[in-house]
């Protein structure tokens, strides 16, 4: 389409608005909010915590960095620093793979890993309980159905950290 024959804006109504600005500001927000008591009692970030759950949630605790990279909608380099920090920390190793004339790096959750993961989870989950799923109460499920749309407009995977 020529910029003359653009179709003309639909601009956001007045029960549109208010909802897309509380939206926003849940978008700016809440990662912060459930980042800090991770930093704080568990020297761990957001993305740390959700690789860790990731990677103790599937079969032999191992997945493809660029899975990893996949799960937390992040890029390979951002996605490298972060499983970088948790191998620091022992609670993740890395290996690099070779097969079908491919080279891949996997990284693997450690025992270690696994136990700073159960200690970090009773907090994380409190705070998720208390800042999103309480007050939605029953309508976790359509807030769910409903963003997962939007994940797949955006052309993210879907998949829960169950898959």
């Amino acid at each position: 389409m020529s910029e003359a024959e653009e179709e003309p804006v639909r601009w956001l109504d007045d029960d549109e608005r208010p909802a897309w600005i509380n939206i926003v500001k849940v978008l700016l927000v809440l990662p912060g909010v459930l980042e800090s008591r991770l930093l704080r009692d568990s020297d761990l970030t957001l993305l740390g915590y959700m690789i860790l759950a990731r990677l103790s949630m599937v079969p032999g605790g191992t997945l493809r960095m660029s899975e990893i990279a996949e799960m937390a909608n992040g890029s390979l380099p951002r996605t490298s620093h972060a499983v970088a920090r948790l191998e620091d920390r022992g609670w993740v190793e890395r290996t690099v793979r070779t097969g079908a004339g491919r080279r891949h790096t996997t990284a693997t959750i450690t025992e270690a890993g696994r136990a700073h993961l159960a200690e970090a989870a009773p907090g994380h989950v409190a705070d998720v309980r208390h800042f999103v799923t309480d007050p939605l109460g029953d309508d976790l499920a359509q807030v769910g159905a409903a963003a997962r749309r939007i994940v797949e407009v955006l052309g993210l995977p879907t998949n829960s950290l169950r898959d």
